[in-house]
């Protein structure tokens, strides 16, 4: 279909955060806008850390270099928070039955 966005072609102009959220406006006139809680070390990080960023390949991806962190526009348009952010996440518990005597679990 020709009427849909290409997100390989997205790119960052201009990057901002508020206290809870990351705000990457893109070189086509978009904004994304997606929580600061995905991506942990920006989180924690002081504002004049935030504010101290790279673009990447042409705006491809970002970095904060005060703090290691390293963001692609893809993933944000995929909605992809940081690895990190998922170890943080509690994880839901499994349902179904497990084995007596294996580790192994059988979905019923």
């Amino acid at each position: 279909m020709t009427s849909l966005a290409r997100q390989h072609d997205a790119r960052a102009a201009r990057v901002s955060t508020t206290e809870d959220e990351l705000v990457v406006d893109l070189v086509d006139g978009r904004r994304l806008s997606v929580p600061l809680a995905w991506f942990p070390r920006l989180l924690h990080a002081t504002p004049d850390q935030r504010a101290r960023y790279e673009l990447l390949g042409d705006g491809e991806g970002i970095h904060w270099p005060d703090v290691d962190e390293d963001v692609s526009v893809a993933g944000l348009l995929e909605g992809l928070p940081s690895l990190e952010a998922g170890a943080a996440r509690p994880r839901r518990a499994r349902t179904g039955s497990t084995r007596a005597m294996g580790s192994r679990r059988c979905r019923s």
